[in-house]
């Protein structure tokens, strides 16, 4: 049975117009309760691609349901205490650390802890970069982009490089990024640089 669309006209742009709105009040939220907290701390991810593509076209950002923030790990355990006391309850789930509103939310839905200056799985080429230095972004710490393109080469699963193609799209980061990266990761980029449809 070939599936319809049962949710049109303004019913369907007020879902995605609400599903866009709790992404922000989560990123704002999860930056807010940690500022005041004093926890060192950078989005990362989609939100963080999303902040330095709006700098150069407002219509090339993309959409994006998770919040990735960058923590140390020594603060991990004082993000998870800042974070109850705001109504976030901690989970771990298939490896990942995560703060979710109520204790049933989708992981979709999730705030995902990343962990800083360490490597994610055995193959990354190198560990995650340091919380600092930071850049703000209308409230919003992140990091430097050179750090956040080095992130997602370093990852370079299937969404990282749509991240990086928007960034090369928009004309942030272009052939003379190349050099800036270790050898290995300097060929991701410039595969996509040469082969964006590959």
């Amino acid at each position: 049975m070939t599936p319809e669309l049962s949710v049109v006209g303004d019913q369907l742009w007020k879902r995605i117009g609400e599903s866009m709105d709790r992404v922000e009040q989560r990123l704002r939220k999860a930056n807010s309760i940690l500022e005041a907290a004093g926890i060192p701390f950078a989005i990362v991810g989609g939100n963080a691609i999303r902040i330095w593509v709006a700098q150069v076209d407002p219509g090339a950002v993309r959409a994006t349901n998770d919040v990735d923030v960058l923590l140390r790990p020594e603060n991990l355990e004082e993000a998870k205490q800042a974070m109850s006391n705001h109504g976030y309850h901690y989970r771990k789930a298939a490896g990942l650390d995560m703060f979710l509103e109520g204790k049933e939310d989708s992981v979709r839905f999730a705030i995902h802890i990343v962990l800083a200056n360490q490597m994610v799985k055995e193959t990354d080429h190198e560990p995650n970069p340091d919380v600092e230095p930071t850049e703000y972004g209308d409230g919003i710490r992140t990091l430097p982009l050179e750090r956040l393109v080095r992130m997602k080469l370093n990852s370079f699963r299937l969404k990282d490089r749509v991240h990086l193609l928007d960034l090369i799209e928009v004309g942030l980061v272009d052939r003379t990024w190349i050099s800036r990266f270790p050898e290995l990761l300097g060929e991701r980029l410039k595969g996509l640089i040469e082969n964006p449809d590959q």
